[in-house]
């Protein structure tokens, strides 16, 4: 009897170029970029990654070419960061730390949008044990990147919020120096609560200049639009009852279902 096909079998990664992790840092890491999202079918995910393949290498680690991804947003008691990123203002953050879960790596990150609209990444590696929570040197690390961006935040006022885990490919070309990200089995968890993204659809972000890039004009040709989607506002939003309406609405109602959360929260609320 075989087991569920795996994400990197459902994408046909197998028929792309394998590149290091140092590879694609170095052609690509892109911590001043612009991101554009879709959502799009699983099979034309698919086809977009055979389309891709000529140009594109996929990271590979050791022979694995994806990774699980847990990540934990923080915010403040009034959802801070959530509201500014509901009301779309051109200024907002994003705290979290992020967990590479077979690699047991951990980063404490911070997302600023700057007043043109690009997205600005902060990142400081702390101990796989501090997932989860704000650490005296991760809590230093995001104050200086708040007090340098003129964020009126500080790290005494956030606490966790909610959980995002996924499972990622990476893509990237190496020349001109873009990526593409592939989310797959996409579930958002706050407390004992749980919402997932439908196991068909894949969540693509290309990562790039201001132009968009081959990626998206491919995305574009098969039939994808950019979409304003915040993996954490969409959450929030799911799982929190009586927030605000907003655009991510019909989102959540046409892409997302509810969980039974059996499995206990890394961090109780």
């Amino acid at each position: 009897m075989t087991g569920p096909v795996s994400f990197a079998d459902s994408l046909g990664l197998a028929g792309l170029r394998g590149a290091t992790l140092t590879e694609v840092d170095a052609a690509a890491s892109l911590q001043h970029r612009v991101d554009r999202k879709y959502l799009v079918l699983l099979l034309t995910a698919r086809w977009f990654v055979a389309a891709l393949a000529p140009t594109h290498h996929v990271l590979d680690l050791g022979g694995r070419r994806t990774t699980e991804y847990h990540s934990m947003y923080f915010d403040t008691p009034g959802l801070s960061a959530w509201r500014a990123h509901a009301q779309g203002r051109r200024r907002r953050w994003k705290v979290r730390t992020r967990l590479y879960a077979e690699d047991r790596l951990c980063r404490a990150e911070v997302k600023t949008k700057d007043g043109r609209g690009a997205t600005v990444k902060h990142a400081y590696t702390i101990q796989a044990e501090e997932y989860g929570r704000l650490g005296t040197r991760a809590a230093a690390f995001v104050d200086d990147v708040f007090r340098s961006d003129g964020v009126p935040v500080d790290t005494a006022s956030l606490s966790p919020a909610a959980e995002i885990r996924c499972v990622r490919a990476a893509l990237a070309d190496l020349d001109g120096g873009s990526r593409v990200t592939l989310d797959g089995r996409l579930s958002c968890h706050r407390g004992h609560a749980a919402a997932a993204l439908r196991h068909d659809l894949v969540l693509v972000e290309t990562k790039g200049g201001p132009r968009p890039a081959a990626a998206d004009r491919l995305l574009i040709k098969l039939g994808a639009r950019p979409i304003s989607l915040s993996k954490y506002l969409i959450g929030q939003a799911l799982l929190i009852p009586g927030l605000p309406d907003h655009d991510v609405r019909r989102i959540a109602r046409n892409c997302f279902h509810t969980l039974v959360c059996t499995e206990p929260p890394v961090v109780l609320w």
